[in-house]
């Protein structure tokens, strides 16, 4: 067997790689003892480019295309091996195919969160996720720097290299892009072009560059995500009074949809907890006014005090034979004081006024009096007889 893979190996003469893994990133050549005829046919197709290796030194670099190999299109490996004048025999030499297409679906992640100093929040964690793209733009630099004699080099062992590169530099391009962790969303392709130009710089002695880098997502910890779910929560609400007036009218509808057992007892409660916010906004609308006394020569009136209206010309209210009357107009104060009813010593209370005050000492009803006589003096000797000079 190994005498017909020789044969076998010095009959081919047509160098190709044809790829249908679709993560192999460098493969190489196999050949028996690495013999390559003179002549032979090289076909390098598009998105692939060809290197030939003699001795562990790297020679040519075949780009997309199908060449016959001489002396005249392998000029550094002639002048490695001498042929000043052509070559007729098999000559030895490794062919690496490297894969020049794009790598598409690679993905990123951070597996600890990275800490930021945000101008809203503060300090706060944040995880991120996405795809990037690998493209080898220089083979040669490639096959130094990580291939070795790897003979088939794929996606998967520079994979987790190139995750921790875009890892440790996804928290500068965050940091240097000033941008609050609420509008991360809104620049999450601004940060991704400047993250991915500065992973092409970082991975250039590596021949491989990041043409397309996505960032997916930036996400808070869950019990921040759950404070922030809270926040619209509430400003979607709006007014918590009145949605907390809406649910409980929902859950009154519910419990009468379901009569009976702990359904009617809760909404009975919910029915008792409406009653008393309507009596309260009724309340604030109306409030009662302070109770004041009646003074004490006026014991006998009532001791509840009306409850003042608002604004000017408020009511009167009178105490007559130590009982509360009332209320009336100023122009009702007007015709009781003309019959008599309601005298200078009369107490009377309005809204503006801190206590029960006789009416002749109430600037507001002086002229109710004006036209009014103050009582007679008593006349002298009046209950002894008649007056002195009556004649005999």
């Amino acid at each position: 067997m190994a005498f017909l893979d020789k044969l076998r190996g010095q009959l081919i003469d047509i160098i190709e790689f044809l790829d249908d893994s679709r993560d192999t990133i460098v493969w190489r050549f196999p050949r028996q003892g690495n013999e390559i005829k003179n002549q032979a046919k090289l076909v390098v197709r598009e998105g692939q480019a060809a290197v030939f290796v003699s001795e562990g030194l790297l020679a040519d670099v075949f780009e997309p295309g199908t060449y016959a190999l001489e002396t005249k299109n392998l000029p550094v490996l002639s002048t490695l091996q001498g042929w000043k004048y052509g070559f007729s025999s098999p000559f030895k030499a490794e062919v690496y195919f490297v894969s020049t297409r794009q790598f598409t679906d690679l993905t990123w992640g951070t597996q600890n969160p990275v800490i930021l100093r945000d101008p809203e929040l503060g300090a706060v964690r944040l995880r991120a996720f996405g795809t990037y793209a690998l493209q080898v733009v220089d083979p040669s630099a490639l096959l130094r720097q990580l291939v070795g004699t790897d003979p088939q080099f794929r996606t998967d062992e520079i994979g987790d290299y190139f995750r921790r590169l875009v890892v440790g530099g996804l928290g500068p391009a965050l940091a240097e892009a000033g941008v609050a962790a609420f509008d991360l969303a809104a620049n999450q392709r601004e940060i991704a072009t400047r993250l991915g130009g500065q992973l092409t710089e970082d991975l250039a002695e590596y021949g491989v560059a990041v043409p397309r880098f996505v960032l997916e997502n930036v996400s808070f910890p869950p019990e921040v995500e759950a404070a922030l779910d809270k926040r619209t929560q509430m400003a979607v609400v709006g007014d918590l009074d009145r949605y907390t007036t809406f649910q409980s009218a929902n859950a009154i509808e519910t419990a009468a949809a379901n009569p009976g057992g702990a359904g009617e007892g809760l909404g009975l409660g919910m029915g008792m907890a409406m009653g008393q916010r309507m009596a309260q906004s009724l309340a604030g609308s109306t409030a009662p006014a302070p109770a004041t006394a009646v003074p004490a020569p006026q014991a006998a009136a009532s001791s509840a005090v009306p409850p003042p209206l608002p604004g000017a010309g408020a009511p009167w209210h009178w105490a007559v034979g130590g009982v509360q009357a009332g209320p009336g107009s100023t122009a009702d104060l007007g015709v009781l004081v003309g019959s008599g009813e309601v005298t200078r010593e009369t107490l009377v209370w309005q809204e503006c006024m801190a206590g029960w005050t006789a009416a002749g000492q109430v600037p507001a009803l002086a002229s109710l009096f004006a036209a009014i006589p103050p009582p007679l003096p008593p006349v002298a000797g009046a209950a002894g007889g008649a007056a002195p000079g009556a004649g005999a």
